[in-house]
């Protein structure tokens, strides 16, 4: 198969798969608050010392003394501030203000160096500049455009890209709420597996590892889950108990995979 098919295809079935995901035009119609929107506290930088990962290590492995790292839809920066030390330097790009107001804030409490930027990351890329790594959590699966959005972050890499996302989509687990609330049947597609493939056929010799999860994910409030879960659901605030009930009996997905490759300039 020609290479270039190849990477189309791989890069088709990425957002074929995450297009089966989208809620029903009726659900987020009558939805009494925008869904997808995120709590900056699900996604605070954890205590120094506490973030021990495999994408972690595979970040700081390739950071100078005082290097620069780039979190591309870093919420509160757990990622960019678990690589402080070696980093010194930290640059962070989201959708929310909330989240790099957060950002900003622990880069003060922290006498970090840190700038940021607000906006999709393929619409403030050229704003954004080059650091000596790139990280990414957690964003892959709210991206149709693999290949445009990676190579988009290699741009910005002077040695290293390493990516973080579930194996499975990270409402996979979280099927039997939208049975429950909804009767709507939910797919079990995109994978981690899938990503790499079409990382790798966007270019770029990607690695694929597992990681388990991290203390931050353990420490996660009830209540902050039940209270995000109910706006994922679309569902009104006074259902938000009939949630939290049954989150107790599902597990998010502990498991992590790491996908990563270095740069060549």
């Amino acid at each position: 198969m020609p290479r270039s098919k190849a990477r189309n295809d791989a890069a088709r079935r990425w957002a074929e798969a995450l297009a089966e995901w989208a809620v029903p035009r009726e659900i987020l119609d009558a939805a009494p608050q925008r869904p997808f929107v995120f709590n900056p506290k699900m996604f605070a930088a954890p205590t120094p010392g506490d973030e021990v990962s495999g994408s972690t290590g595979r970040a700081a492995e390739a950071l100078p003394p005082g290097g620069s790292v780039l979190d591309v839809g870093c919420g509160g920066g757990a990622a960019a501030f678990a690589l402080v030390p070696p980093a010194g330097e930290l640059i962070g790009t989201d959708r929310q203000q909330d989240m790099l107001d957060l950002f900003l804030e622990t880069a003060r409490e922290r006498a970090v160096p840190a700038s940021v930027v607000c906006g999709p990351w393929l619409s403030v890329e050229a704003e954004v500049p080059l650091a000596d790594v790139v990280v990414c959590h957690n964003v892959l699966y709210n991206v149709p455009d693999i290949a445009e959005f990676v190579t988009a972050l290699n741009a910005h890499a002077r040695r290293r890209v390493v990516i973080e996302i579930t194996h499975h989509h990270p409402q996979t687990v979280r099927k039997p709420l939208w049975k429950h609330f909804w009767d709507l049947d939910r797919p079990s597609t995109p994978t981690a597996a899938m990503a790499a493939e079409a990382v790798r056929s966007a270019g770029f010799d990607v690695q694929i590892e597992d990681t388990a999860a991290t203390k931050r994910d353990d420490g996660r409030s009830l209540a902050v889950e039940a209270a995000f879960w109910c706006r994922q659901l679309c569902l009104p605030e006074d259902r938000v108990d009939e949630v939290a009930e049954m989150l107790e009996n599902t597990s998010f997905p502990r498991e992590r995979a790491t996908l990563w490759w270095d740069v060549s300039r």
